[in-house]
């Protein structure tokens, strides 16, 4: 009996070992792939991003118009330039444009007034409560 139990014994100290093996090298396996993501991740999301804004930029406006000359890369050009809706359309598009281009010294205006405000409050004493935000206590 002593004998079985020392031979279960033996038996699971060699599956653990096994396991412990197992284990240690499913570790080194990551630890690997870690690596190699931070040696190639940062480039793919650089491509990546990259790619999508420039698959975000918009049209050149004033080359539809005729204004100015294409550059080497901008060049975009719309088949249907004679469609009278495409061309409402950037007519409205140019529209906002200006009028977003136009407001933005509002913006920057009430944006600083704002940040003005705020560093007042932050200015002022930390202990300072008003007095309705405080309890009355009954007794």
């Amino acid at each position: 009996m002593e004998q079985q139990n020392h031979s279960e014994d033996q038996t699971n100290a060699d599956e653990e070992i096994e396991e412990l093996q197992n284990l240690e090298e499913e570790v080194k396996l990551m630890a690997q792939k870690i690596a190699d993501f931070r040696q190639t991740l940062p480039d793919q999301l650089k491509d990546t991003l990259a790619s999508i804004i420039s698959a975000q930029r918009p049209v050149n406006l004033t080359f539809l118009d005729g204004d100015s000359d294409p550059g080497p890369s901008d060049v975009m050009t719309c088949p249907d330039s004679e469609d009278p809706e495409h061309t409402e359309k950037l007519e409205r598009i140019k529209q906002k444009i200006s009028d977003n281009a136009s407001a933005m010294p509002l913006l920057v205006k009430r944006m600083k007034a704002c940040i003005s405000r705020i560093d007042q409050l932050d200015s002022f004493k930390q202990d300072m409560i008003h007095p309705a935000f405080t309890r009355k206590w009954s007794t």
